[in-house]
C-alpha cells in the first residue's frame, strides 16, 4: 500500500470504509453486535475485499435495535465478544484512511468498547460521507444514507446491515469524489479541511456525544514520508555520472570480439546499432539501439562454453535500449534500475540518441542509502488511479529536500521533471484511450510540449497546465489537427483529475491556439513577430521555455532552435512582450510589505519580473537556455548590464522560491490549496529581513530590461 500523505488525491486514496450495528443509538451504552468494512484501493471500490463480523455484545439486545437491523440475542449467542473480534477488523483497517456515514458515531463506539476491552485505540484519519456531501450540496433536504443514494444514483441493498451499509457509503464517497473536485477539493487534507469547517453540524454531532467525525490537518498526524533522504540524487544529474562518448558495435560481431572490446576498454557493457547499421553511422536513437553487457557474455559462454565465442552478439543483445534521460535526476535512474532489475542503461539527448552510459558501478559513487521511485512510479502508473497516487508522493519529497537543506531552486526543478513525466505519461495513456476508442495511434509524430515553469524547470506546487503540441504535418482542422486535439483534450482531463488544474489562460494542446504542425508554428512566430499591441501577445512569452516530454524529441529541438533563430534580434516583438508583463512594484507599503489578508503575492510582486526580464532578454539575444539562471548568466556573459544587477535577480529568486516553497507545503499540509501567496508574519525574522532585501534589490528591474533593449 502506498504511503498516505496529505496531498493524496481523493481520486487515489487507500481507504477502509467502516459502518457498525449497535445495541443503541446512545454511544454512552451502545455495543456493537455488528462491524462491516470494505476497501478502496487507489481510490477504486474493491466490492470483493471485504471484513463483516458479528459481536456478542454481552448484554441483551433491546427489541427496538432488532427491528432496525434484525440481529437478535440468538444470532450473536455463539458469536465472539468485541475484544476477540476487533484485532482482526484493525489488521484490516490497518494505516487506512477510515471513511463512514456519520464516522463520528462509530469512532465513539470504538473508543467505549475498547476501552472497556482495556484495548489501546490509535484513532486513523477519517472522512465523513454525511459531512462530504453537504459541502457538495449544502441546501439538500436531508444527508441520510437512503437519501445520499438516491441524490447520487447509488445502489442501497440489505439496509441496516453494517457490510451493506459500508458498501452504500463506500459507492457514496466514490460518486462525491468528482463533484468535491469541481470545488476545488482534491486530496485528503483539503477534504478534512473542508468538513471541519462545517460548525453547526460538528456542534450537532458534539452535543449527541459522538467523537469528533474529522480532525484538521493541523491536528492529524504530521507525515514525514521521505523526510530523511539521501539528497544527492535529487540535486545532481545523469549526465554528471554517465559515461561517454557510447560506444557501439553491430549485431554481427563475434562475442568473442565484443569481450575483447569491453576488456581492452574497461567497460561492462556495449551498445549494439540499430539494424542494418554500421557502428560509424551513429547518432543512434535509443529506441532503435540494443545492448550487451558483461553479464549477457558470461551467461553465453556457461551454456555453450567455448562454442559461445564465435556466435554474433545479435544472439543475446537486449532491446529496445533500457534509457534515462541526461538531464533527469540520478533518482530517477536509480528507480528505473531496481524497476526493471538492471545494472546498465543508456543515456539519451533530448532528441532520444544515445548519448552515454551509467551502470550500477557508476552510482557507488553516490551516499547511497535507499532510493525513492517516484519517479518510475509515475512512468509506470496504469491508470489515473496509480497516476494520482504517486504524483500524491511529491509534496513528501519536496519537504523532505527542503528540510536537508536543499536549495528550493534545486526543489522546484525536481517538482518540474516530475510535471514533465506526469504529463509524458498522460499523453500515453490519453494515446491508448484513442486507440481503444477506435481513432487509431497518431497519424504522424509529434512532440507533447510542457510551458511555462515546467519548461524552465521552476515549478513550485500551486501549478496548473501549460502545454502543446506540434506535429510533423497537417493543415488546422485537417485529420491530424483533430486527432491531436481530441488527444490534447484527454490529456488535459487526466491531468485535471490527477490534480494539475486546466489552465485558466486556457494553454493547452487541446485548444487550437497551442497546437500545431511544424509549419504552423512558424507561421505563428512570423504572426507574433509582427504584432503592434502588448495585449495581442497575452501567454505568448511562456512559449519560449517549451521543453518536450514525449514524442519525437527531433521535431521539438528543431522548432526551438527555429525559435530562438528567428526571434534573435527582434528589437519590437521584445518590447511588446516586456510590455505585455506590466509594470513591477515592489509589494512595500508605509510599514514593511504590503500584504492582502495577511499575505503577499510573491509571483506577481517579485518572481515574475525576474523571470520575464532573463526571458526578454534571452529571446532578443538567441540565448537558448531554460532556466531563469541560466539566461542570466548568459546575458552577464555577454557583457550586459551590470554584474551587480544580475546577481541580485540570481539571489533574488533563490530566496523568493524558497519562501513559497515552503509557505506551500505548510498550506499542503493543512488542507488549503497553495498559492503564491505567502503569510509573511510566519517567517522567522531573519527570513523577513532576506526577503525585503530581496525585494528591494530588483525594484529597477523594469527600468535595466527598458534601458538594455534600447541599448
Amino acid at each position: 500500500m502506498a504511503d498516505r500523505t496529505s496531498a493524496t488525491p481523493l481520486l487515489a486514496l487507500d481507504a477502509v470504509v467502516f459502518d457498525t450495528e449497535t445495541t443503541s443509538l446512545d454511544p454512552r451504552v451502545a455495543r456493537i453486535v455488528e462491524i462491516g468494512a470494505v476497501r478502496l484501493t487507489s481510490g477504486r471500490l474493491s466490492e470483493s475485499d471485504t471484513f463483516r463480523a458479528l459481536v456478542n455484545p454481552q448484554v441483551p439486545i433491546p427489541p427496538l435495535s432488532t427491528q432496525i437491523h434484525g440481529i437478535d440475542d440468538t444470532k450473536v449467542q455463539t458469536a465472539p465478544n468485541f475484544a476477540k473480534v476487533w484485532p482482526e477488523a484493525s489488521d484490516y483497517i490497518g494505516g487506512s484512511v477510515l471513511i463512514g456515514h456519520s464516522i463520528g458515531y462509530d469512532l465513539a463506539i470504538l473508543a467505549g468498547e475498547t476501552d472497556r476491552a482495556g484495548i489501546p485505540f490509535s484513532r486513523p484519519r477519517t472522512l465523513d460521507v454525511r459531512l462530504l456531501a453537504q459541502i457538495v450540496e449544502p441546501s439538500l433536504a436531508g444527508y441520510s444514507l437512503d437519501r445520499l443514494a438516491a441524490w447520487l444514483g447509488v445502489a442501497v441493498s440489505d439496509r441496516h446491515s453494517a457490510l451493506a451499509d459500508a458498501l452504500t457509503a463506500a459507492r457514496i464517497f466514490v460518486a462525491l469524489v468528482p463533484k468535491l473536485r469541481e470545488g476545488n477539493i482534491r486530496t485528503l487534507a483539503e477534504a478534512e479541511a473542508a468538513c471541519t469547517s462545517l460548525t453547526t453540524a460538528l456542534e450537532e454531532q458534539h452535543r449527541a456525544g459522538w467523537v469528533e467525525p474529522v480532525l484538521s490537518p493541523s491536528r492529524a498526524d504530521t507525515e514525514r514520508v521521505l523526510a530523511r533522504l539521501d539528497s544527492y540524487p535529487y540535486r545532481h544529474r545523469v549526465r554528471e555520472l554517465m559515461s561517454s562518448p557510447p560506444l557501439f558495435i553491430t549485431a554481427e560481431v563475434t562475442l568473442e570480439e565484443a569481450l575483447r572490446v569491453m576488456t581492452d576498454s574497461r567497460i561492462s557493457s556495449l551498445f549494439v546499432t540499430p539494424l542494418g547499421k554500421k557502428a560509424d553511422a551513429g547518432p543512434f536513437l535509443g529506441v532503435e539501439s540494443g545492448i550487451v553487457t558483461e553479464r549477457d557474455l558470461l551467461r553465453a559462454i556457461r551454456k555453450d562454453a567455448a562454442g559461445a565465442f564465435a556466435k554474433p552478439v545479435g544472439s543475446i543483445t537486449s532491446r529496445p535500449l533500457a534509457s534515462v534521460p541526461a538531464e533527469a535526476f540520478i533518482y530517477r535512474a536509480i528507480g528505473r534500475m531496481d524497476r526493471l532489475r538492471i545494472r546498465h542503461l543508456g543515456v539519451v539527448d533530448d532528441s532520444g540518441y544515445v548519448a552515454g552510459a551509467l551502470t550500477a558501478r557508476d552510482l557507488l559513487r553516490l551516499r547511497a542509502r535507499d532510493a525513492v521511485t517516484l519517479g518510475d512510479e509515475i512512468d509506470e502508473a496504469r491508470d489515473v488511479h496509480e497516476l494520482a497516487q504517486a504524483w500524491a508522493t511529491l509534496p513528501a519529497v519536496a519537504r523532505g529536500l527542503l528540510d536537508e537543506g536543499i536549495e528550493a531552486r534545486d526543489v522546484s526543478a525536481i517538482v518540474s521533471r516530475e510535471l514533465g513525466a506526469l504529463t509524458r505519461r498522460a499523453g500515453q495513456i490519453a494515446e491508448h484511450r484513442m486507440r481503444e476508442a477506435g481513432k487509431g495511434g497518431p497519424p504522424v509524430p509529434y512532440a507533447l510540449l510542457v510551458l511555462g515553469s515546467a519548461g524552465r524547470g521552476e515549478s513550485l506546487l500551486a501549478m496548473d497546465q501549460d502545454n502543446a503540441i506540434v506535429f510533423e504535418k497537417g493543415e488546422p482542422d485537417g485529420p491530424e489537427d483533430r486527432w491531436f486535439a481530441e488527444l490534447g483534450t484527454h490529456v488535459a482531463d487526466i491531468l485535471h483529475e490527477v490534480g494539475v488544474p486546466y489552465c485558466t489562460g486556457g494553454v493547452m494542446a487541446k485548444n487550437a491556439q497551442w497546437r500545431g504542425s511544424a509549419a504552423v508554428w512558424r507561421e505563428r512566430l512570423q504572426h507574433w513577430f509582427g504584432r503592434s499591441a502588448p495585449e495581442d501577445l497575452l501567454a505568448v512569452d511562456i512559449f519560449f521555455d517549451f521543453r518536450a516530454v514525449h514524442g519525437n524529441g527531433v521535431l521539438a529541438a528543431s522548432l526551438w532552435r527555429d525559435a530562438y533563430g528567428l526571434a534573435k534580434g527582434q528589437a519590437g516583438f521584445a518590447k511588446l512582450l516586456a510590455e505585455s508583463g506590466g509594470s513591477f512594484e515592489p509589494p512595500f507599503g508605509w510599514f514593511g510589505l504590503r500584504t492582502e489578508n495577511g499575505r503577499v503575492d510573491l509571483k506577481r510582486g517579485g518572481l515574475f519580473v525576474i523571470v520575464t526580464t532573463a526571458r526578454v532578454l534571452a529571446i532578443y539575444h538567441g540565448i537558448a537556455e531554460h532556466s531563469t539562471k541560466a539566461r542570466i548568466e548568459n546575458i552577464r556573459a555577454l557583457g550586459l548590464g551590470a554584474d551587480s544587477d544580475l546577481n541580485a535577480m540570481i539571489e533574488a529568486q533563490r530566496v523568493i522560491l524558497r519562501a513559497i516553497l515552503d509557505q506551500q507545503l505548510a498550506d499542503i499540509a493543512a488542507g488549503r490549496p497553495p498559492s503564491n501567496k505567502v503569510d509573511v508574519k510566519r517567517l522567522p525574522r531573519v527570513e523577513q529581513t532576506k526577503l525585503k532585501d530581496a525585494l528591494a534589490s530588483i525594484r529597477h528591474t523594469n527600468e535595466m530590461l527598458r534601458d538594455l533593449l534600447v541599448a
